[in-house]
């Protein structure tokens, strides 16, 4: 890597404005306890591919939608245990306006902002019948069981994807999609890609854009190491739903036009957010937004 990109790293990712580190006895211990829940997280999802989802299938009388529907329930549901326990060691603490309404959300492309690794983790959590669009590479690591059978990859052939997407939402299942690609900078901003419009169009979804905020996720974000924690406060995640997206208002425009209008839309109503939220934050850190 040569220096210039290093420097452009530490740029978009460095944690030099975090305060400096005030109790170097608790430190490591949340860094251990941050390290321990990864474990445990990867620990529970080579559980469910090798015993639970085989159970799941054999009940479901070879049905793919009643599999999808129940394995998605079931994840939710242990997601919504793994979460849980993270509130209680006081590693991370969730905030939700109105929790019902996120259960009430039907055959949508949800999309997002993308602080932290637990994003994906605590969507899926509050909105049950939902599936999401993760790394290829993550079929490489343990948790490559849940996610061939539960999730879609973005190394998928895109016309794939758009058919896998458009069976979904058509059953009533939620795609959930992070616009950036990729998890936001703790500096700087990400360019919106325009896959997540052009999977709506497809799919002739509307779009439920949730936001995203709390505390700085530092020891959580990209390019953060393995052995590192925000040690100012608890990670707080706030979830705040946003106005939906109709999808009508772009169908009569042609692909490309409607995909790029549909896009900055997206990011319009996620970054004026953002920039709303900022504005009344009362916590010690903040990520960016």
């Amino acid at each position: 890597m040569s220096k210039e990109s290093k420097e452009e790293l530490e740029k978009r990712y460095g944690h030099k404005d975090l305060p400096k580190i005030q109790n170097i006895f608790s430190y490591p211990l949340f860094c251990l306890m941050k390290i321990l829940a990864i474990i445990y997280f990867g620990l529970g999802a080579v559980f469910l591919a090798i015993f639970v989802f085989p159970f799941i299938r054999l009940f479901s009388l070879g049905s793919k939608k009643d599999f999808g529907i129940t394995a998605r329930a079931y994840i939710s549901h242990t997601f919504r245990n793994f979460l849980g326990s993270l509130n209680v060691t006081r590693t991370s603490i969730r905030k939700v306006e109105n929790p019902k309404e996120f259960r009430d959300i039907h055959s949508k492309i949800i999309i997002a902002n993308h602080p932290s690794l637990l994003d994906f983790v605590y969507i899926m959590s509050l909105v049950p019948n939902s599936t999401c669009i993760v790394r290829g590479s993550l079929t490489h690591t343990p948790l490559r069981g849940v996610i061939n059978q539960a999730y879609i990859t973005n190394t998928t052939e895109f016309d794939d994807v758009l058919v896998e997407c458009k069976k979904l939402t058509d059953q009533g299942c939620n795609v959930i999609i992070f616009p950036e690609g990729t998890r936001s900078p703790r500096h700087g901003q990400n360019n919106y890609k325009k896959g997540a419009a052009r999977i709506a169009l497809y799919c002739g979804c509307d779009i439920q854009p949730i936001f995203i905020g709390g505390s700085d996720k530092y020891g959580l974000g990209k390019h953060d190491p393995l052995w590192s924690y925000n040690h100012v406060e608890r990670y707080l995640y706030d979830f705040k739903l946003l106005p939906v997206i109709k999808i009508d208002e772009y169908k009569d425009l042609s692909e490309p036009i409607a995909a790029k209008r549909l896009t900055s839309k997206m990011e319009e109503v996620i970054r004026g957010a953002g920039a709303e939220y900022a504005k009344t934050y009362t916590g010690k850190t903040l990520n960016n937004y």
